[in-house]
């Protein structure tokens, strides 16, 4: 190509590239009309929402049942509290989807101490098992303590693990300012750290809490075993704990521990998820689900990991129910039983929506407990993202900040053909202190915090139904 005429269009391809990003901007933009007119209706859930407390009483009621992990009788009772409950709001259409899950069952023995020391003999340890897990004999397993500080580590031992009990205890990193990025730089311990200690032998594992307070209540979470690798016994040490028999084993290296568990696994049992929703009155067959994980560990009650969240999808629904506002799209709540120890819960919802003659448009999951609201990350195109972001003024009401690209959950993220998949995101400098833990009660849930999210959801489900994408 003559250089001169290469110079030339330089200048004229970017020239374009600006036209072309302004128009579709301009294109994404909401006429100050209708945003003044979503702004009025946001006020308005927001309003309802903050002074009814309706989901807020709900999780009250849920929380009465108990802890919900898949398969138990607490996690029966509660799906048939929420399909009820959907029915009492009057949803378009309620049903189960039915589930086959994994039935664990933690058992009444979670015992830890040292066995043999000539300065800390008896000394109580507290633990709780890691579900999935495998118990202990009625004796127990014993055996001297090896500290390690992450899987890398272990698998250079060798020998020298074998019929010890491996001591995970690398901490939560407390200097990161999300506490999800600390969880995750933690967590590999507890999910794969017993099938790495296998590996070289030693008789069980236990891992320091995986959480981001310092107390002695310890945080449990799913464990996994790897086929052709013996199963051993795997379970949380508090953090408290965890420093006092760090020092301890320094002083006295051939000091034992003895750890009594008697968890078990059996055949897997049918569950549901929960589904209502609100039928779209101009396009039925485009869908915007909402939804959250329904079961629970079996410590605290699930407050915040997942009830609340939950809740705050169902009551998205009802929130546009009780103000009479009657979407175009059909915007569906789905109560996804087993993301804990299994995601069968989303699986299976994955299946119906990738068979079904709808079309998903949209989804948004509540995972990450009932804080402050924060924002949105979403997983869509560029356009797509650029039209939401123009949504902004109206979300604030409900205090959402910022909407970007980012994960949404596991979940919904088995909606495979979605145009945009959402992950609501509150406040996170709290959760890891109550996550899977005793400390997940209903008394820390706050209930403005848990309502202004509830309305966050419902607005978002909203503008998605009624603009589209």
């Amino acid at each position: 190509m003559n250089r001169k005429i290469y110079s030339l269009l330089i200048p004229l391809t970017f020239f374009t590239f600006l036209i072309f990003t302004e128009t579709n901007l301009n294109a994404q933009q909401l006429p100050s009309e209708k945003i003044q007119r979503y702004s009025e209706l946001a006020g308005k859930i927001v309003r309802s929402a903050l002074l009814d407390k309706k989901g807020y009483e709900w999780l009250k009621e849920l929380c009465s049942i108990g802890p919900r992990l898949s398969g138990s009788e607490n996690s029966s009772k509660a799906i048939t509290w929420a399909k009820n409950k959907m029915k009492e709001c009057g949803f378009d259409s309620v049903w189960l989807q039915p589930v086959m899950v994994p039935k664990w069952v933690r058992g009444k023995i979670e015992k830890a101490y040292i066995s043999k020391s000539k300065k800390y003999l008896n000394k109580k340890l507290t633990i709780v098992s890691y579900g999935g897990s495998i118990g202990t004999s009625k004796a127990g397993i014993s055996g001297e303590v090896i500290e390690v500080k992450g899987l890398d580590e272990v698998k250079n031992l060798g020998d020298k693990a074998k019929g010890k009990i491996v001591f995970y205890n690398r901490p939560f990193d407390n200097g990161l300012l999300n506490t999800f990025e600390g969880y995750g730089k933690a967590v590999d311990q507890r999910i794969n750290g017993a099938i790495e200690a296998a590996k070289v032998g030693a008789a069980g594992v236990i891992v320091r809490s995986v959480q981001s307070n310092y107390d002695n209540i310890p945080h449990t979470g799913v464990m996994l075993y790897e086929d052709n690798v013996k199963q051993i016994p795997s379970a949380a040490i508090s953090v408290i704990d965890a420093d006092f028999l760090s020092k301890a084993i320094k002083t006295e290296p051939n000091l034992k521990i003895t750890i009594k568990m008697d968890c078990k696994s059996y055949p897997d049992v049918e569950s549901y998820n929960v589904i209502g929703q609100l039928t779209g009155n101009e396009k039925p067959n485009e869908v915007i689900v909402v939804g959250g994980h329904f079961d629970s560990w079996d410590k605290g009650c699930g407050a915040h990991d997942d009830g609340a969240p939950c809740l705050q999808t169902m009551e998205a629904l009802d929130l546009l129910k009780r103000l009479n506002i009657k979407p175009k799209r059909t915007i569906r709540c789905v109560l996804f039983i087993n993301e804990e120890n299994g995601l069968r819960g989303g699986i299976e919802y994955g299946k119906y929506s990738s068979n079904s003659f709808e079309k998903h448009l949209a989804g948004i999951e509540s995972d990450r407990g009932a804080f402050t609201p924060r924002g949105f990350s979403v997983t869509t195109d560029s356009l797509s993202l650029m039209k939401m972001q123009s949504w902004l003024p109206i979300l604030n009401k409900a205090y959402i900040e910022w909407i970007r690209k980012g994960g949404s959950g596991g979940d919904v993220g088995q909606i495979k053909n979605a145009k945009a998949l959402f992950g609501y995101v509150p406040d996170d400098q709290r959760y890891m202190d109550v996550h899977h833990s005793d400390n997940d009660v209903f008394a820390a849930v706050h209930p403005r915090e848990m309502e202004l999210g509830s309305a966050a959801i419902a607005i978002m489900s909203y503008l998605l139904s009624e603009e589209g994408l």
